[in-house]
């Protein structure tokens, strides 16, 4: 774990306020689907697997049975937290030249924790390692959906037929679309697809960086789509179409940004003994996908799409 000192900080004689970090996109789920009230633990949902059908009666006849079959989906709890540390002169600086150091890692853990979240429902991962994680399982990742609409050659400069495909997908599983989440690259491909005359075929979408909406759908550009820079891999996901009510999250705790000046809270050593304190922030999210047929992923298999 890299440690914060104040060689690594030029104190200034005129004062700037806040510190310079380069630009990370926040949480797709939360921007697509709304979060619900949790309490901790395991939530389990009912879902309806079979919808009653109305019978037609006649006069004097006698009425059937219309069976309608339940089944249950659990909402499965996930722990994930960020812990920095950085030598004990770092916060007498931040306080002697309102450097607003410590604010700002702050806001760097709580953006990680968001980007956990996706991470998590995405690709099942630990954003730390990068790797798959075995407590997330399968069924709760939208990206082992079994929709998926893969790009070739011949598809790069028509995103947008491709997301027509792919939004097909889930209406034939009997789900209405409603969102789609791109990658950042897959985004700019959509924005600049141009007619056989040069003009933009969407030229509300700029560059596709602060898209909000596609074709009626709601829209949220991140990173978290591919799972890049956190995963070890890419994972050649450039958007997901789903309905996303399907998808079930909350917050079931939030714990406060923790000062933690004594003990070895991550492994590294005594933190009196190494002149350091360390900044600690958690979130208990629980979520699961009542079902992975609501939802269709475009992914690339070309290089360098």
């Amino acid at each position: 774990m890299a440690i914060l000192a104040t060689s690594n900080i030029t104190l200034p004689k005129t004062i700037a306020a806040g510190m310079f970090a380069k630009a990370t996109t926040g949480s797709a789920v939360a921007a697509l689907s709304g979060s619900e009230p949790q309490q901790f633990g395991e939530v389990t949902h009912m879902t309806l697997t079979g919808r009653p059908r109305a019978e037609l009666v006649g006069e004097g006849a006698q009425k059937g049975s219309t069976n309608t079959t339940f089944g249950t989906k659990v909402v499965t709890p996930h722990k994930f937290q960020v812990t920095q540390r950085f030598n004990q002169e770092v916060k007498w600086a931040d306080e002697d030249y309102q450097l607003g150091i410590l604010q700002t890692l702050s806001e760097e853990g709580s953006l990680a924790l968001a980007r956990a979240l996706d991470l998590g429902v995405f690709h099942g991962i630990n954003p730390l390692t990068g790797t798959a994680a075995a407590s997330i399982v399968a069924g709760d990742r939208i990206g082992t959906t079994t929709n998926k609409v893969e790009l070739t050659t011949a598809t790069l400069n028509t995103p947008d037929l491709v997301i027509e495909q792919a939004a097909g997908l889930v209406i034939a599983d009997g789900y209405l679309p409603n969102g789609i989440a791109f990658d950042p690259r897959y985004a700019w491909n959509v924005a600049t697809a141009r007619y056989a005359d040069g003009r933009k075929k969407y030229p509300e979408l700029g560059f596709g960086s602060n898209i909000s909406s596609f074709e009626g759908l709601q829209a949220f550009s991140s990173s978290t789509v591919s799972g890049l820079p956190e995963a070890t891999a890419d994972s050649g996901i450039k958007a997901i179409v789903g309905q996303w009510d399907l998808l079930r999250w909350g917050v079931q705790r939030s714990i406060p940004v923790e000062v933690i000046e004594h003990g070895d809270p991550d492994g590294q050593g005594d933190l009196k003994r190494q002149n350091q304190i360390a900044l600690r922030l958690e979130v208990v999210y629980g979520w699961g996908v009542m079902d992975l047929d609501g939802f269709a992923t475009i992914e690339d298999k070309v290089a360098n799409v």
